[in-house]
């Protein structure tokens, strides 16, 4: 394999090469000697020792990176904000046998993180009820109606899981009601908080914790830690059968890997357990959507995020919201495999407002001037359920922040995707607190809001002048970062496999991205709705390299691609095993090409 050391941008030492979607490419700046001597002191392989270095990997954290363990990485629960307090309250509740609520979010982290809660109830011997709110018609997190309604069906106890740090007068008029509440989170807060017993939240203003990457299934997972040991404490186990809560890190790691989070530290061991769990197909509802969806590989980062993670969405977003929890909490075989196969059906259902949605997104957003430092794109009758994922795609095609706003009777529900470096959820909370928005929160990398019609303007102006002053960030989205050169004849199945040491790949440890230069497009096709599918040779030594860009017909890349045929061109993506009848291959998807 052959590297550069520099971060020489490609394309400005060989001006006659374009990228097809405008971006420079880079190659990874790297200590030489570090590399060297990590690779000879542990005995790994070049590209591997040359990865940590340039992901800023502590020598001490090498052996914890390459081999995430809980038992390492797991904090201690207690470390958290008012964590004991929720661990007592739930012990006590458990004890006296209280019908507990879990209200959850419609995502997959909330759909998660409401199945997580309610499997350890069960164990225990209770029956919790799970709310999953209305995307459409009653928006996110709790709402009064709703949490006084499980009052009334005798609820004393609950907890809300992916949403709640904002809800001050749904939670007080809960509260004043009878009804104790808990809040699970972690999005971005206020100063000021719920008078709820106990917010946990990694996220909160006054909290000290490091563990701000956690997604709220994470959270969850701790709390059940907590719980079990309050419970273990208590002596309740003497004659209750203690749940072992690591069965259930499938879908723990699938939340995690579904709501974007950096897949580093806890995350990491979390991801790298369960999906381990996963392989074992364990969780009935998990096996019934991947049967469904002719999954057959076995499970990673890719199958959760773009195979699983998509369906359990899907009810969410054009259906029924309940539908996802309850796949992922039964574990009746059948019930599960008609839930799959309802949630097959919304995905294609999905699908086809997407495409609607987004063809009328682009058409808008390429209006936009394009040194602008966000896009805020809005469409009357949108439907909300699928605009975040027409902004991430929105954010992957144009390399910023975006806001896609479905906008209904005076009013905007949007969902917003940023870039690393721009913290849009601080954004989304800045302007509640500037008058501008009926409500929102969020994170860094996703956020959510409510906004009256008349304010959109407004509240453009008001992002444009906070993210100005980010342009350096944004303007670094744009960079295409390269870990490494290779040629046809090195994208090889050993190359792979040592590639593999590096994972679980996500948000904050991307999968290595490679160039390969100087190779023939000998053929392209589309594929699919709108996937180009190309071969590669050297001519040299006349190897073959199949490759694929999704979503790219219509784009500038993909145009690049099938205008290139029979021509030399740079290519840059990710290699990907593939299986077929016992034999392993080697393919590409390509993120960029530079044509001669």
């Amino acid at each position: 394999m052959e590297y550069k050391s520099n971060t020489a941008k490609i394309n400005s030492l060989e001006p006659e090469n374009i990228s097809a979607t405008g971006r420079n490419w880079y190659l990874r700046e790297v200590d030489e000697a570090l590399v060297a001597a990590i690779a000879r002191e542990r005995m790994l392989p070049e590209i591997i020792a040359r990865v940590l270095v340039s992901r800023n990997i502590a020598q001490e954290d090498i052996d914890n990176f390459l081999n995430p363990t809980l038992r390492n990485s797991l904090p201690d629960p207690s470390h958290l904000l008012d964590m004991d307090k929720a661990a007592k309250r739930i012990a006590d509740a458990v004890i006296s046998q209280e019908k507990l609520a879990i209200f959850g979010d419609y995502d997959v982290d909330g759909a998660t993180s409401s199945a997580l809660l309610a499997r350890y109830f069960r164990a225990l011997g209770a029956t919790p009820i799970l709310y999953i709110p209305d995307r459409m018609k009653e928006g996110y997190g709790p709402n009064s109606k709703a949490l006084l309604a499980l009052r009334k069906q005798g609820a004393t106890l609950a907890i809300t899981v992916d949403c709640g740090t904002l809800a001050f007068e749904p939670i007080r008029a809960a509260q004043n009601a009878g009804l104790d509440m808990i809040v699970i989170d972690h999005h971005l807060g206020e100063a000021r908080r719920p008078e709820a017993i106990a917010i946990v939240n990694p996220n909160r203003l006054d909290e000290s914790s490091p563990h701000t990457q956690l997604a709220a299934v994470g959270v969850a997972f701790l709390l059940l830690v907590a719980v079990n040991r309050e419970l273990r404490g208590r002596g309740f186990f003497a004659s209750h059968v203690e749940p072992d809560i690591k069965e259930w890190l499938d879908i723990v790691a699938l939340g995690t890997i579904c709501d974007v989070v950096p897949l580093t530290g806890v995350n990491r061991a979390l991801v790298s357990q369960g999906l381990k769990i996963m392989a074992g197909r364990r969780n009935t509802g998990i096996r019934a959507v991947m049967d469904i969806a002719g999954s057959e590989e076995r499970p990673n980062v890719y199958s959760c995020g773009f195979i699983v993670g998509p369906r359990i969405n899907a009810g969410g977003r054009v259906g029924k919201s309940d539908l996802g929890v309850r796949l992922l909490a039964t574990d009746d075989e059948l019930e599960a495999k008609q839930l799959a196969a309802e949630l097959e059906q919304y995905n294609a259902e999905r699908k086809a407002i997407e495409a609607m949605v987004l063809e009328q997104a682009v058409e808008q957003a390429e209006k936009l001037p394009q040194d602008a430092p966000l896009m805020v794109i809005a469409g009357q009758g949108w439907h909300a359920g699928v605009i975040g994922i027409v902004a991430g795609r929105l954010k992957e095609r144009f390399h910023k922040p975006v806001a896609v706003i479905a906008v209904i009777d005076g009013i905007g529900k949007a969902s917003a995707r940023s870039v690393s470096g721009v913290d849009f959820g601080a954004a989304v909370i800045a302007a509640m607190d500037a008058g501008l928005l009926i409500a929102g929160g969020g994170h860094a990398m996703a956020a959510g809001f409510t906004v009256a019609e008349d304010k959109i303007p407004a509240l453009s102006e008001f992002l444009y002048a906070r993210m100005s002053s980010k342009m350096e960030q944004i303007a670094s989205g744009r960079k295409l970062m390269l870990d490494g050169i290779i040629s046809i004849g090195g994208a090889n199945v050993e190359l792979l496999k040592d590639m593999e040491k590096l994972a679980p790949f996500g948000q904050g440890n991307p999968q290595l991205r490679l160039c390969i230069k100087k190779v023939c497009n000998l053929r392209s096709d589309i594929v699919g709705e709108n996937h180009v599918k190309t071969l590669l040779i050297d001519k040299i030594s006349n190897l073959r390299l199949s490759a694929i860009s999704f979503r790219c017909v219509g784009t500038k890349l993909g145009e690049a691609l099938l205008s290139s045929c029979g021509k030399n061109i740079d290519v840059a993506g990710q290699l990907k095993l593939q299986e077929w009848n016992g034999k392993q291959t080697v393919s590409l998807t390509i993120d960029d090409v530079m044509v001669s």
